[in-house]
């Protein structure tokens, strides 16, 4: 789905009219800027109001900001919070740094952006962590299987200065790259139409047997072959085909990301496995940050951190107004809307998956990789130092009411 389908009412030559006229970026952040439905003239004066405000002055940088397959209209189900960090940098900078903002995959796509930033040919990306893996191995960090029990873990850790050393600091000596901020959700299984008739699941095992499309992560698929998940690699752009036709049984990922990608219509059941990250994060290249003044890398780090308290919030609430991802269900919310069923697992179930496939109670699945992290960290002992930040946070913690942080200022 593009740009167009999104913006609903608003033709895809009057989008590229307006997009002519003031640029593609402006018209996207303004678009950005709409809650709901809006009109072609609405949408023009915002458009013409970015551009005059972004434009006012010579940028000293300009950036390209290579956002996979977002847009303005799925950012607001999915809150990823790319938009906004553009936005408030160009803000924050007086227009010191500015923006091209290119999503719909037109520059790069889940698989290929980290590549596409090492390369030189954006500067900064969004996409998921674990289809950044493939590039980017380093990534793999964060997906041992049920190191994270929830959301406020995964916010916590985004936030906590361990983060420095256990993820943000290997992850730019290996590969180049600045992570900034993410999203935070937990991975389960999309399943397709040929669920749609079957009973809720309620178990671990009527998962068993199943074949479901998994990421670029190389840990995600230890987790899965444990719990008889059988991973199949498909890629992003070519999961939606695979559940519509039948060739998978489900997917792994997460809720919003099957409300973002148009994937509502083809998934009968949303099962919360929970079992490892699913994280949308926004990273950039390093040589790129590392040229700034001192002066707009601190804008850089402090347009993050504001980007990441405003996806902990948008997103919490996204998930039940706008995905559907609760129970009871609100009625207009894109689930509903669509008859994906939730399939909330209960505590027993999820304790007994994780002892069917974590380092915890499975450690020898994970030495091989485990070893390799821990290597690249520097000799870290990365799960368990991020399993045991995470836990200094209670159990019951909502993931909204978790602390922010500055998390490069100890």
């Amino acid at each position: 789905m593009g740009v167009s389908d999104k913006l609903s009412g608003i033709s895809r030559r009057d989008l590229f009219k307006l997009a002519g006229q003031y640029g593609m970026s402006s018209t996207l952040m303004a678009a950005g800027t709409f809650g709901g439905a809006m009109s072609l003239a609405n949408l023009a004066s915002a458009a013409e109001s970015t551009y005059e405000r972004r434009f006012s002055k010579e940028a000293k940088y300009n950036l390209k900001f290579g956002a996979s397959g977002f847009n303005a209209r799925n950012l607001l189900i999915e809150r990823a919070g790319a938009l906004e960090f553009a936005r408030d940098l160009e803000a924050r900078t007086d227009g010191e740094i500015r923006i091209e903002f290119i999503g719909d995959n037109q520059i790069c796509g889940q698989t290929s952006c980290a590549e596409k930033t090492q390369q030189g040919i954006v500067d900064i990306y969004a996409a998921s962590t674990q289809n950044s893996a493939g590039t980017a191995p380093y990534l793999n960090v964060l997906d041992y299987a049920y190191m994270f029990r929830n959301r406020a873990d995964q916010y916590h850790f985004l936030y906590s200065p361990a983060s420095m050393r256990l993820l943000r600091e290997p992850y730019e000596r290996r590969h180049g790259l600045k992570f900034l901020f993410s999203h935070a959700e937990l991975r389960g299984i999309q399943l397709g139409m040929n669920f749609d008739d079957q009973p809720t699941i309620t178990s671990v095992e009527q998962l068993a047997g199943t074949k479901n499309r998994v990421t670029g992560t190389q840990l995600g698929r230890i987790a899965m072959e444990a719990l008889n998940l059988n991973p199949v690699p498909v890629a992003w752009e070519e999961t939606l085909d695979g559940l519509k036709q039948g060739l998978i049984d489900g997917a792994e990922t997460w809720a919003s990301a099957v409300a973002y990608a148009n994937m509502a219509p083809v998934v009968s059941q949303s099962v919360h496995l929970n079992f490892f990250c699913g994280t949308e994060h926004t990273a950039m290249s390093a040589s790129v940050f590392d040229s700034l003044e001192g002066y707009l890398q601190d804008a850089v780090m402090e347009s993050s951190y504001w980007a990441q308290t405003h996806v902990q919030a948008a997103n919490e609430v996204a998930l039940i107004n706008t995905v559907g991802q609760s129970d009871p269900q609100l009625p207009n919310t894109i689930f509903a809307q669509n008859g994906v069923r939730n399939a909330f697992l209960s505590a027993e179930e999820i304790k007994k998956a994780e002892e069917m496939c974590s380092p915890e109670y499975q450690p020898a699945l994970w030495e091989e990789w485990r070893e390799r992290l821990n290597g690249w960290s520097g000799g870290l002992d990365t799960y368990q130092e991020i399993y045991d930040e995470v836990r200094t946070i209670d159990a019951n913690t909502l993931p909204e009411n978790v602390e922010p942080r500055r998390w490069w200022k100890s």
